[in-house]
């Protein structure tokens, strides 16, 4: 009996370790393979030979030891555990491996596994899992190079808007719409009339299609809680870090990753409950 009650929870937590373990491999790698199709399509245009020649995919080359490129053989990524056995550091050479890839894999897990709770073993959690595993890929990617790339925003509107229309989700597929329509178009006036009045861009335009897929999974009801709650994430963590002298060249700090943790929380917690805890 208890382990039928907690098996969804068991299997999506693992399924969160393994998606998790891949998406270290994306945060990384996905940053690198647009920089070189930039690089190549420069390259074509100016009638010169792409730069980089040797296949680089999510796929290939296999994972290496970046400083001495020794070979991650697969007892050495099972996910947390081979960080804890190898003590944090590379088998080869010694070298320090960062912390990150096993949080990344504990936040996967503990987000699956809270699907499973919430929703068992159905489309539905199967469908928050996968937006889960796109918002961390994106808040990390986001956090090191200010990119938000389509290749990850655009499914997950397409997502919100399919998982509406099969009643995945608890926004109606109108609701939906328009909370993408909302989503993109509140932060496109944000950009403009910033960059009119300061003429400055004070954001990307990832952060509109990012916020657009955030109104399709939640509804048009949910962009002012999430907007709320992204604007208290950010400014806590950007005064902690002028506090520390820790903010990057200009000052900037992405918005995506706090976009992305208001999605989260408004998954977890719900939509009203972040206006109730904000005096709304």
């Amino acid at each position: 009996m208890w382990l039928e009650a907690w098996m969804p929870v068991l299997v999506t937590g693992v399924l969160g370790l393994l998606i998790g373990s891949f998406l270290n491999v994306v945060i990384y790698r996905l940053p690198k393979m647009l920089e070189r199709q930039w690089a190549a399509e420069c390259a074509e245009a100016m009638g010169q030979e792409a730069p980089d020649s040797e296949p680089f995919n999510i796929l290939v080359p296999r994972s290496r030891c970046q400083k001495c490129g020794h070979q991650i053989r697969w007892y050495e990524n099972i996910p947390v555990l081979s960080y804890v056995f190898l003590r944090g550091k590379c088998s080869a050479c010694g070298t320090p491996i960062s912390l990150r890839y096993p949080m990344v894999e504990l936040a996967t897990g503990l987000l699956f596994a809270w699907c499973g709770w919430r929703w068992g073993l159905t489309p539905t959690a199967a469908t928050w899992c996968l937006f889960t595993a796109l918002l961390v890929a994106m808040t990390l990617i986001d956090w090191d190079t200010t990119l938000l790339p389509d290749v990850l925003t655009l499914p997950l509107l397409w997502a919100g808007l399919i998982a509406s229309a099969l009643h995945w989700t608890q926004a109606p597929l109108a609701d939906a719409v328009w909370g993408a329509v909302g989503g993109y178009m509140s932060l496109w006036l944000v950009y403009w009339g910033f960059k009119l009045a300061t003429g400055k861009e004070g954001m990307g335009f990832g952060d509109f299609k990012l916020f657009a897929a955030l109104g399709a999974w939640f509804g048009w009801q949910a962009l002012v809680p999430i907007i709320l709650m992204a604007s208290v994430i950010g400014a806590i963590v950007g005064i902690g870090m002028k506090l520390m002298s820790s903010l990057r060249e200009g000052g900037v700090v992405p918005f995506g990753p706090f976009l992305a943790l208001g999605g989260i929380t408004a998954m977890v917690l719900g939509p009203q409950a972040i206006l109730r805890a904000v005096g709304l």
